[in-house]
């Protein structure tokens, strides 16, 4: 965030509809830059800078997207399973985009 006026603007960030991330937030270069450390999911969103001084303020909008690959929120567990039996395969994953689910059997979609 570099705004540049005289007398030299105070800078502040807030996160438009939450809170900047706790204890993992850190400001380099007298608050131009914000850092945010160990992203997660929920760190996507609108940033907003903001310059003010004596005269005035401004303001920019950050959009950040956080991209993640597949990982899962609960992994298939193998069955041993009777003859006769019912058995119940739980597939749950995530991502950013979300992915998409395929069951196969023997290398083979069902």
């Amino acid at each position: 965030c570099f705004c540049f006026s005289r007398p030299t603007p105070v800078i502040r960030w807030i996160k438009e509809g939450g809170e900047l991330p706790a204890n993992r937030t850190f400001f380099e270069n007298f608050k131009k830059t914000l850092k945010i450390i160990d992203v997660s999911e929920a760190d996507s969103g609108n940033y907003k800078c903001i310059a003010r001084n004596i005269l005035g303020s401004a303001h920019h909008v950050i959009s950040v997207t956080v991209k993640a690959a597949p990982y899962w929120i609960t992994a298939p567990r193998n069955l041993v399973l009777s003859p006769g039996e019912d058995g119940t395969l739980i597939c749950r994953a995530n991502g950013n985009p979300k992915p998409n689910i395929s069951w196969l059997a023997n290398g083979v979609p069902i």
